[in-house]
């Protein structure tokens, strides 16, 4: 880690949106650590790597205290996964693990980071769904990523006398390889108005500028970006 330039910690960072974030950042200039259940190969230009399951509860302890040494100014939740309510093992345990992963880790972490954050720099940015919104078979999932809403809006309210913001970025279906998951075979993708999936650079985009000193009156909000599929009568 150099002195100059702020450190970006992303999960999810092996794939998908976490790696296309991680390319965007390292763009404009930040150093990246990463977490992820897989390994990344040959490193993928991070500065640091964290290699921990975050659907489990019992990693969180370690994972929080490497994440505290990286001193991260930005801390970016990417990590996910989909899974349809006829999935057996999401059924058998409820979504527990959806919900680890999509709410309860990223809440862990953001809460223990943010107290160390630099004033009017620190941020903190999670990846929902527009999916949030209600999808029929995929009530656990949509429940996951609806409790993002609720955990950016309460860390926004404790953290903005500090200027530390706190947003979610909600996509559509986006070209990842989830999308070509072999378990999410009973939720099918939707085709999305403007004729294509979205890329994983373009929510990456969206980080990026959400991380920015030009975004820092933006706090507690969920930016939906989703080609069009929330237009009424589309």
């Amino acid at each position: 880690m150099t002195a100059t330039q702020p450190v970006a910690l992303i999960t999810g960072v092996a794939s998908g949106i976490g790696r296309a974030a991680a390319d965007r950042f390292r763009r404009d200039g930040w150093q990246v650590a990463g977490i992820d259940i897989a390994p990344v190969p040959g490193g993928h230009g991070l500065a640091a790597f964290i290699q921990a399951d975050l659907s489990r509860a019992d990693t969180l302890p370690a994972v929080v205290d490497q994440a505290l040494a990286l001193a991260p100014t930005a801390f970016v939740h990417a990590a996910g996964i989909m899974r349809p309510d006829s999935d057996a093992e999401t059924g058998a345990d409820c979504g527990a693990a959806l919900w680890m992963l999509h709410a309860g880790a990223p809440a862990r972490i953001a809460n223990a980071l943010a107290p160390t954050m630099p004033e009017r720099c620190g941020r903190l940015l999670f990846v929902s769904s527009r999916a949030a919104q209600g999808r029929a078979g995929r009530s656990y999932y949509a429940a996951s990523k609806a409790a993002l809403d609720g955990l950016v809006r309460s860390l926004a309210a404790a953290h903005v006398a500090r200027g530390i913001t706190a947003n979610a970025v909600a996509p559509a279906a986006t070209d990842t390889p989830q999308l070509r998951d072999p378990l999410r075979a009973a939720a099918p993708v939707r085709p999305l108005p403007f004729g294509r999936v979205i890329a994983a650079d373009e929510i990456a985009a969206t980080l990026a500028f959400l991380a920015s000193p030009d975004a820092g009156a933006i706090t507690g909000q969920t930016i939906t970006q989703c080609g069009g599929a929330s237009l009424a009568g589309v």
